[in-house]
């Protein structure tokens, strides 16, 4: 028995030329790359959003457990202080939904859909994949009645065989020449897609933190002692630290 060096169902002839392989590769490993890019941004910045939003609500906690502190009704300097530092949070706090919504809406929602076209497009690789598989068995199946002793019968079948192998080559090449024609074109989109989304995160940011610097400015104006600098505090603190420490009540055995 004599051994053929070819799988059964391909054919010996190369019908998708090697340089055309390597292209349709190269395009759709572009946009793999890309897909799992967009789908690791799209959940870095909802864990960003997340943990902003979470942030300020754990600032305006602490600033409400704060004004609950038995110290605010003992002490009206310190409730004054405490007050200014809850104002203070929830203007932070208001400001940080602000820009969480315009990133929800200008940044993450256009990520979403932009992601939400890979499947069509890896299915329309599957379907040119498909149509290649067709296309090498029925070539395939040509070449074998080509080798045949061409008696009648064997030319009716090649003639046939030829006949089915047309319209699938065809639809073949239609599907190869269209993604390789809309595949970079696809991926050259990226820029002109994703330029608008980062320049509104720009200036969300920047308008975020330029409200933070007035917020935390003024507080910083109503709740300075003039004339303290950190060095003084830090001694002063250390100070009734020791006097704490020289209790009875929380002295070591």
């Amino acid at each position: 028995m004599s051994w053929i060096p070819f799988k059964i169902g391909q054919p010996k002839k190369q019908i998708v030329p090697k340089t055309v392989e390597r292209d349709f590769e190269r395009e759709y490993g572009k946009l793999q790359q890309l897909e799992e890019q967009t789908r690791r941004l799209q959940k870095d910045m909802k864990k960003s959003t997340d943990a902003d939003l979470a942030m300020s609500k754990s600032a305006v906690k602490i600033s409400l457990d704060l004004l609950s502190n038995p110290l605010c009704e003992q002490d009206q300097d310190f409730l004054n202080m405490v007050t200014a530092l809850d104002t203070a949070m929830k203007r932070m706090d208001a400001f940080n939904q602000e820009k969480v919504n315009q990133i929800q809406k200008t940044v993450i929602e256009p990520l979403k859909k932009f992601g939400s076209v890979f499947p069509s497009l890896n299915m329309a690789v599957k379907r040119r994949e498909q149509a290649l598989q067709d296309y090498r068995r029925l070539q395939a199946k040509v070449e074998k009645y080509e080798e045949k002793e061409k008696t009648g019968p064997v030319l009716a079948k090649l003639h046939q065989a030829r006949e089915e192998l047309r319209p699938v080559r065809d639809d073949f090449e239609a599907k190869n020449m269209q993604l390789l024609d809309e595949m970079p074109r696809f991926y050259s989109s990226r820029l002109d897609y994703f330029q608008p989304s980062f320049e509104s995160l720009i200036r969300a940011q920047v308008v975020y933190y330029s409200e933070m610097h007035k917020i935390f400015g003024d507080l910083t104006q109503q709740l300075d002692q003039p004339g303290h600098s950190d060095e003084q505090r830090e001694r002063e603190n250390e100070a009734k630290l020791s006097e704490l420490r020289a209790l009875s009540i929380v002295a070591d055995d």
